[in-house]
């Protein structure tokens, strides 16, 4: 179980600390929630402490884990399928994990196959959703703020071509 200021990562959603834990009542049913707050986009999510470990929730990765990240970014991009419904069912598969190496992967590659050719709509939100969680992270384990993170993360992908 986790306790408050813990900073943790609930897949999908990204990394946030635990602000509080209380029960609430739900459709007649007394529950014990997490209340974490996501540093992106400045959001609170409530998750069921009973299935916490069912949907992946973990302790966020360290400081050095998160260079592992960063040699992921700027790694070559990995091979994707040209069937768009194949690749978006890949990485989806990539994010549900709450790996961070993966979900680096994940952004990595669409930040760079958005710069040659557009992504699809459903392929923007995935993208747009990976970085969330990708940024959330980088600001807890980095201390930093959301602006530099981003950035952080756009140079790491684009290297010399980022803006």
């Amino acid at each position: 179980m986790f306790s408050v200021g813990d900073k943790i990562v609930y897949p999908m959603h990204g990394a946030g600390v635990v602000e509080k834990i209380k029960v609430e009542n739900v459709l007649g049913e007394d529950r014990k929630y997490y209340i974490l707050s996501i540093p992106y986009g400045d959001m609170k999510v409530m998750v069921p402490v009973d299935t916490s470990s069912r949907v992946g929730i973990r302790n966020i990765v360290s400081v050095k884990e998160m260079d592992k990240v960063v040699d992921v970014l700027k790694d070559d991009s990995s091979e994707m399928s040209g069937n768009w419904n194949r690749r978006y069912r890949e990485n989806m598969e990539k994010l549900k994990t709450g790996d961070i190496l993966a979900v680096a992967e994940v952004v990595r590659n669409l930040v760079r196959s958005d710069s040659k050719k557009k992504l699809s709509t459903g392929e923007k939100k995935m993208l747009s959703n990976a970085k969330q969680i990708l940024v959330s992270e980088v600001i807890l384990v980095k201390d930093m703020q959301e602006e530099e993170a981003k950035n952080m993360i756009e140079r790491m992908i684009m290297g010399d071509k980022a803006i």
